[in-house]
């Protein structure tokens, strides 16, 4: 199944899947102050209103990024 990490604000779980991200570098140039790849962790959803972290996930071509909301958990993200 690989890895999944999540990082939370009170509104949403980021959800990232390392082994399908491709590198396209569209989370952090879209949105410098939530994905800092150089830093660890390098996701910091409270830097952003959910939204525009929401948006900003949309734009992953490879799927790697998803999300859900906190208080709509699926029973399965995976």
């Amino acid at each position: 199944m690989g890895i999944t990490k999540e990082y939370s604000n009170n509104e949403i779980t980021i959800v990232w899947k390392p082994e399908m991200c491709i590198h396209s570098t569209k989370c952090w140039k879209g949105l410098p102050s939530v994905f800092r790849p150089k830093e660890k962790p390098w996701m910091h959803p409270n830097e952003a209103p959910s939204q525009q972290i929401m948006d900003q996930i949309s734009q992953c071509p490879s799927g790697a990024l998803s999300y859900y909301l906190n208080n709509q958990k699926p029973d399965n993200h995976e």
